[in-house]
């Protein structure tokens, strides 16, 4: 989810916290508890630190390692350890449990969007990316924010929340058995499919979706369960050549094919014998263009000369990124 709804999310765990008779009779417990949540239910999301040092690092460690089952331990007891230094004498316990009950939350949303995490490291690196709820769910986040405004007019925050959460809870169900069916119906209409990827919009029934087969790859659209492809692609396997594994062997490359389970591939080599290996994820199509790619260039030796993964809305753009850094201006 995005920031702005696993903060809501935490102040809704601090008032539902108000249940709890431990916290509701002791004011001190209540705020120390309400800082554990909301931070707590933000962070997992510290990870976005590594944007700092590179794209690929970024895209190989977001909701990955940090999202994980030991992690959701250490950021528990990190983030409650910090804030009991400052109270001691509260109840240490209820406020780890808390504060765990957070960041666990903000790990278990973040399977049902298209981009999923690898939560059930270290047994598995697996990216789970159930994709039936949007990054930014509008209903998700105005529940959330209804129930504050309620809480600051005077209303009981457990039950407030307890009620709202009830709501939210079917909701899920609901965009579950929503994406089942569109699952269903593309199934149906291409009997070899082998993956459907779908990525919710804010519109409650419009649907991206990429499809893989035994042969080929289609992206598309569902709309009020009509399936429109706007495009299709053979699926060409990657071949075990001294360019793929060159290509491979590069960082930005590496983080997008652990990332990607749905791509195409180019490969182009030009006069100056520099060749260029680009792969492209065909479940983010925007506009006719998809934006997130990887991006190496080799030269004749098989050396990487620059590249580069992320998103990117233009092709002059992309260029520019992969412009050697000590020939940039």
């Amino acid at each position: 989810m995005d920031t702005g709804t696993h903060i809501v999310m935490g102040v809704a765990l601090g008032g539902l916290a108000t249940l709890d008779p431990t916290v509701q009779s002791n004011p001190t417990l209540f705020h120390a508890v309400l800082v554990g949540t909301v931070v707590g239910s933000h962070a997992p999301d510290f990870d976005t630190i590594f944007k700092l040092k590179s794209n690929a690092t970024y895209i190989r460690q977001h909701r990955g390692a940090s999202h994980s089952l030991p992690a959701i331990l250490m950021w528990s007891l990190l983030v409650s350890g910090a804030i009991y230094l400052f109270v001691p004498e509260v109840s240490y316990l209820t406020l780890w449990l808390w504060t765990l009950l957070a960041v666990s939350i903000h790990v278990f949303v973040d399977l049902f969007n298209a981009y999923g995490t690898q939560a059930f490291r270290p047994f598995t690196k697996k990216w789970i990316a159930k994709g039936f709820i949007n990054t930014f769910d509008p209903y998700i986040f105005f529940l959330n924010v209804a129930g504050i405004v309620a809480w600051a007019l005077g209303a009981h925050p457990g039950y407030t929340w307890l009620i709202i959460y009830t709501v939210i809870v079917l909701y899920y169900i609901k965009r579950y058995m929503d994406k089942r069916e569109i699952v269903q119906k593309i199934k149906e209409y291409m009997p070899d499919t082998e993956i459907v990827a779908t990525s919710p919009t804010l519109k409650q029934n419009y649907w991206r979706v990429a499809i893989s087969t035994s042969d080929r790859y289609f992206v598309g659209s569902v709309e009020n369960r009509h399936i429109e492809i706007v495009d299709e692609f053979y699926r060409v396997p990657l071949p075990d050549t001294d360019v793929i594994k060159a290509a491979k062997n590069d960082k930005n490359i590496s983080s997008f094919l652990n990332f990607s389970p749905i791509y195409r591939w180019e490969i182009n080599t030009d006069e100056d014998d520099v060749t260029e290996v680009r792969f492209i994820d065909l479940r983010y199509r925007s506009k006719g263009y998809y934006p997130f790619v990887a991006v190496v260039k080799l030269d004749k030796n098989l050396e990487v000369i620059t590249s580069y993964t992320g998103w990117i809305f233009s092709e002059q753009k992309l260029q520019n990124k992969l412009i050697p850094s000590d020939s940039a201006p």
